[in-house]
């Protein structure tokens, strides 16, 4: 979280919280990546609220800031085991661009890089 405070952009950067009876369920940031791509960031829903449709919700604000903004391209950064979170992502429009093996906390992850273009 701290890296998305730090790089935060007013003029060019959003976050959302979805809400249920003032309860924060779930969150989605859009940033700056470059002058043409911006950054879906930290999609998240809470488990309770999982199946209804919030991350789609979320994700479809995302884009559309994305376009009002002007980027051309928006892409993420995810891991493979996130199959749900993979699901909406797909529902959305982004392609896989690329994986990699890495090793976190001695556990080997496969890390994506999904993208679309606006």
């Amino acid at each position: 979280m701290a890296g998305i405070v730090s790089a935060y952009d007013p003029a060019r950067d959003a976050g959302w919280i979805a809400e249920i009876d003032g309860t924060p369920v779930g969150s989605v940031f859009c940033m700056h990546k470059d002058d043409t791509t911006a950054q879906l960031r930290m999609l998240m829903v809470e488990p309770s609220a999982r199946g209804l449709g919030l991350g789609g919700r979320l994700v479809e604000e995302c884009l559309r800031h994305a376009r009002e903004s002007g980027y051309k391209r928006i892409m993420l950064w995810t891991r493979d085991c996130l199959v749900s979170a993979r699901r909406i992502y797909q529902a959305a429009g982004f392609a896989l661009e690329s994986e990699e093996k890495a090793v976190e906390n001695g556990v080997e992850v496969v890390e994506q890089v999904w993208a679309r273009d606006l």
